[in-house]
């Protein structure tokens, strides 16, 4: 049986925590899953891509008043749930994956930061090292302001970008479970990266052809492989720019992505899925 026994929420009181917040109660709901909130008091550490006000969030409270916040935060709200209210001193990112490794923790939601000109160079620095560091699967809200609207945890289209490297069947396992769960629809998205030696013939409709149907095949046995169901987008090109239109195109609920490899869809970890997420027009899940 699939199930989310244990959901970290690092917050940090903002109003973007308090989206995740939203999201991560769905999930706990769904799964019965136990919910830590933490926040992280960054005494001396710096974080110089914040903007202010999130500066002021991260380092303004006294270690009273982080006491205070954390333990009014969703009071009401949560009485249903088993509910751990943890603050902890250090380094954010370092503290949250410590955290995530030592209590066993099944998912981290959280949310992403980063706007004005620095929207579409970076991610917010605790996210992205988070993102990168963090052994379990991480959750991260839409990363555009642009984009934000009501986030739910509930997807009924689920995009899974996968590649044809180690972690493939793993971003599909996941993607199947959560289609299962949720009673969603499934699209796999497979995206051929352009071969420098090739570009140029990227417009000749037979090479496009002879391309999409090659990938068709291999993602079609994958899926075989692995029993699972799931309507096949295959495209060439750009993968983050074309992982995005597809999501968008399938007026999908969440992106489902891995951060293992180093080969197609997903690449290395700084560049296309840092891209992906910093456009998606959902969700996304980092597995």
């Amino acid at each position: 049986m699939f199930t989310i026994a244990k959901i970290l929420l690092p917050v940090d009181f903002s109003a973007r925590s308090a989206d995740a917040a939203d999201a991560a109660t769905e999930v706990a709901e769904h799964f019965h899953s136990e919910i830590t909130l933490l926040h992280v008091l960054a005494r001396g550490f710096d974080a110089p891509l914040a903007i202010p006000a999130q500066r002021t969030v991260s380092h303004g409270f006294t270690r009273e008043e982080a006491e205070e916040r954390l333990k009014e935060f969703r009071c009401s709200e949560w009485r249903r749930f088993g509910v751990h209210r943890v603050l902890r001193e250090g380094d954010p990112a370092r503290t949250i994956v410590e955290y995530a490794e030592s209590e066993q923790i099944g998912l981290i939601m959280m949310p992403t930061h980063g706007y004005g000109p620095f929207r579409r160079l970076l991610l917010g620095s605790v996210t992205a090292k988070v993102l990168h560091d963090a052994k379990c699967p991480v959750w991260t809200a839409v990363h555009s302001q642009e984009q934000l609207s009501h986030i739910t945890a509930k997807p009924r289209r689920i995009a899974s970008a996968v590649n044809l490297g180690p972690d493939g069947s793993n971003v599909l396992r996941w993607s199947d479970r959560l289609s299962r769960e949720f009673g969603a629809q499934l699209g796999i998205i497979y995206v051929a990266p352009l071969d420098p030696r090739s570009e140029e013939y990227y417009a000749l409709p037979e090479w496009r052809d002879r391309v999409l149907s090659r990938a068709n095949a291999e993602v079609a046995e994958l899926l075989q492989t692995d029993g699972i169901n799931g309507e096949i987008q295959i495209e060439v090109g750009s993968i983050p720019d074309a992982v995005v239109e597809r999501t968008r195109n399938l007026q999908a609920d969440l992106l489902v992505v891995g951060r293992g490899g180093h080969d197609g869809v997903t690449g290395r970890l700084p560049t296309n899925t840092y891209a992906i997420i910093r456009n998606a027009p959902c969700p996304v899940l980092a597995v």
